[in-house]
């Protein structure tokens, strides 16, 4: 299997450059559209259809936004091998439908403990939790899920869903390698942060 088609996608950005113009595309190829807080806000002020993430899962974000995205119709839609007869009986059982796109860049936690008046608690609300375990999953299973974490990606892949109609495994592997390099920089800064905070 080399070329996915993209019938659903999950839009979630820290980084809100050029995401209306990708979710508009995205809408004008017939992708249905879930999102999350700002980037669903943002997306529906433009016009764009989108379905809220807890609309989706059936369940409400929960803890001041701390748990939103860990749901197994979120999850499960990720990282089901689609052609594994287990895999979409569960999916079948649990009414989850695949989920072909990931778009999510992470909480600015390098911007937030860069300012002057950040506190530990500031720096630790913006460890984000949901964001790259929807990015570790997807890259996890980049034979079936293509994920951008990059908004300069969003090109490219807008150009072979256009020629296409999917996005090549070639570009999926690429894809998946930049997200777990995205993921392990983001915990490197955390780990040097609270390092550094916890031997003072």
């Amino acid at each position: 299997m080399d070329e996915i088609k993209i019938t659903r996608a999950l839009i979630s950005v820290s980084d809100k450059s050029k995401v209306e113009e990708f979710a508009r595309f995205l809408e004008k190829k017939g992708v249905e559209i879930l999102s999350t807080g700002g980037t669903a806000k943002l997306l529906k002020e433009k016009g764009i259809v989108v379905k809220s993430v807890d609309s989706h899962t059936g369940h409400p974000e929960i803890m001041d936004g701390r748990v939103k995205t860990l749901h197994p119709k979120i999850h499960g839609g990720i990282l089901a091998v689609r052609d594994n007869k287990n895999h979409v009986k569960d999916m079948e059982k649990n009414s989850i439908v695949p989920i072909d796109l990931v778009v999510v860049n992470l909480y600015p936690f390098k911007e937030t403990i860069s300012k002057p008046n950040c506190t530990l608690e500031d720096a630790i609300e913006n460890i984000d939790i949901g964001g790259p375990a929807m990015v570790r999953s997807s890259a996890k299973n980049h034979k079936f899920v293509t994920v951008v974490v990059d908004p300069n990606d969003y090109k490219k892949v807008m150009d072979e869903i256009e020629k296409s109609g999917g996005v090549s495994q070639k570009t999926r592997n690429a894809l998946a390698v930049k997200a777990y390099k995205h993921t392990a920089n983001y915990d490197t800064e955390i780990s040097n942060y609270l390092a550094k905070k916890y031997s003072e």
